[in-house]
């Protein structure tokens, strides 16, 4: 069997293990009622009187905030905690195969979440007629973003077996790498710092490079940034069940 095939495998049960269990469905229905909420109400969606999901997006660094280290606090806690970790690292996989194949079944389910939003995207075509170039890259910032999320809730899942304590950790990094772009945060920043700074700290902001692909733009200095957050919170994921194997 191949890598990939490995990989996939482990992805499948993953997948199937998410869908088992009615927590799934309950994340699902929140994510789709907190979207839709944060959109039309708070996003003043018909009030802007114009034909764009910029009102939908704005919150998405939020959402996810919350909700994707909500989905990746299981991702290893749980194999710790009901003792499956060790047998699943005894299988003929890799612990990168393993991660990867774990990663990818919640970033898999967090796709699924996202795509279920597809009315908010009809509503707008109804309503107007919007560039659709820029809400398919709306989509796909924000499926970077919670790829972003999911990782570091990888990390911090892999470090202990509470998912409570998992959880709440990854919320503080994700946190951290949202406000040392957040506007209030970088003005308060400019009183004091050079502008070089300033751009500097922004710079490892996941708002400063989701802003390009809500206006629309794939630039891929952007893609590499989260490319880079995945690979390497994903790489200390490793580094943690490494040493936990070998101990």
């Amino acid at each position: 069997m191949s890598a990939r095939s490995r990989v996939w495998t482990v992805a499948k049960r993953e997948l199937a293990a998410y869908f088992d269990s009615p927590v799934a469905y309950v994340f699902i229905v929140i994510f789709l009622l907190l979207a839709g909420f944060f959109t039309f109400t708070f996003g003043a969606f018909f009030d802007r009187g114009e034909a764009s999901l910029g009102a939908f997006f704005m919150w998405m660094p939020w959402l996810f905030l919350f909700l994707v280290p909500a989905v990746g606090m299981r991702l290893w806690s749980e194999e710790r905690r009901s003792g499956t970790m060790e047998l699943l690292l005894t299988f003929p996989i890799t612990t990168w195969q393993a991660i990867a194949g774990k990663f990818l079944a919640s970033w898999l389910f967090l796709a699924i979440a996202l795509a279920l939003t597809f009315p908010v995207w009809l509503t707008v075509n109804v309503l107007g007629d919007p560039d659709n170039g820029v809400i398919v890259a709306g989509y796909v910032g924000s499926l970077l973003l919670a790829g972003a999320y999911l990782a570091v809730s990888s990390a911090t899942s892999a470090m202990t077996r509470n998912q409570v304590v998992s959880f709440i950790v990854a919320l503080v990094v994700c946190l951290a790498l949202v406000l040392v772009g957040f506007p209030p945060v970088t003005d308060l920043l400019a009183r004091w710092a050079p502008p070089w700074l300033v751009e500097a700290v922004a710079a490892f902001s996941v708002l400063t490079h989701f802003e390009g692909f809500q206006k629309g733009v794939l630039d891929s200095r952007d893609v590499v940034f989260f490319a880079s957050v995945i690979g390497f919170a994903l790489f200390v994921t490793g580094v943690v069940l490494r040493g936990q194997r070998a101990g």
